[in-house]
């Protein structure tokens, strides 16, 4: 079953007062292309999150977007440093000691140490507690993506295959079509072959040359058993499982040659007008082609 490259999925998820809001988008890409977007205290965990997106998809363009909240803890977004502040007060002690001075410490004397003040989202607890609901989020959205990828998947195999059945239908038409039009091209090469008798300067090579040429011109059965044979595992492929978008591209791209190589020979309005129907549905397929993983 064919999947779509494009979908949408959200999530969110809260856990000790932090909230985690993942976006996902998926658009149409002939690679796999992933674009991470987080906040800076978890951009060193960015290729830890590739890794689960990558595990969800073979072709695609990715834009994950995180946003995280700590503001829901009910605490300040800065803390001490419990240590560090116990070291300055001893430091301070043993300067007030060291100088003979009577005065005692004041909150002013320590604030002229702004290391003792630590950013929240560089608190340990706080950034594992992030990004295991990061982690949950992505999953998450993931799944919705896919699931979207899923249905629309299955939009484009229905589209697909009527699409193609009809140019199957087509064909028959033509191949009868150019089997009622071999009585007149038997005649025509009859006659061609009379006329380079009647000339008397012919010789066997170039007699077999022109039969050659004219059967060769007006002879489409071996392109469209190649072309009713690409329509075939063009089906094929909508029924199997995994990324499928090259091989029909690549087979989109075969019935495409065979659709030319039968217009140019075709010597009849009925069939041109066929060929010509054939290369409409053939683009329809090719544009929708683009969409698929």
């Amino acid at each position: 079953m064919a999947r779509s490259m494009t979908g949408f999925g959200s999530s969110e998820s809260s856990r000790n007062g932090i909230s985690v809001n993942t976006e996902i988008k998926s658009l149409n890409s002939r690679y796999k292309d992933i674009s991470i977007y987080l906040p800076d205290f978890l951009r060193d965990r960015e290729l830890e999150l590739k890794e689960i997106v990558q595990s969800y998809i073979e072709r695609g363009k990715i834009k994950l977007n995180a946003r995280v909240d700590t503001h829901k803890t009910g605490k300040p977004d800065v803390t001490i440093d419990e240590n560090l502040v116990d070291g300055y007060v001893q430091l301070l002690q043993r300067l007030k000691e060291t100088a003979d001075v009577d005065q005692s410490i004041q909150l002013d004397h320590l604030f002229q140490f702004e290391d003792i003040f630590i950013n929240r989202e560089t608190d340990e607890a706080v950034i594992e507690t992030s990004w295991d609901l990061l982690v949950e989020t992505t999953h998450s959205a993931m799944k919705q993506v896919n699931q979207m990828r899923d249905q629309e998947g299955e939009q484009l195999t229905r589209d697909l295959k009527e699409r193609t059945q009809k140019i199957q239908q087509v064909m028959e038409t033509v191949h009868e079509q150019a089997e009622q039009r071999a009585p007149e091209a038997r005649e025509k090469l009859q006659e061609r072959i009379q006329q380079l008798v009647d000339e008397g300067s012919y010789d066997k090579e170039r007699l077999e040359m022109e039969i050659a040429i004219i059967a060769d011109k007006v002879d489409v059965t071996e392109e469209i058993v190649r072309l009713q044979s690409h329509t075939k595992h063009f089906l094929e492929a909508l029924e199997s499982t995994g990324p499928i978008g090259r091989r029909l591209n690549f087979l989109a791209q075969e019935m495409n040659r065979e659709i030319n190589t039968i217009g140019s020979k075709a010597n009849s309005s009925e069939i041109s007008q066929n060929v010509v129907e054939v290369k409409q549905t053939l683009e329809k397929i090719k544009e929708q082609i683009h969409n698929i993983e």
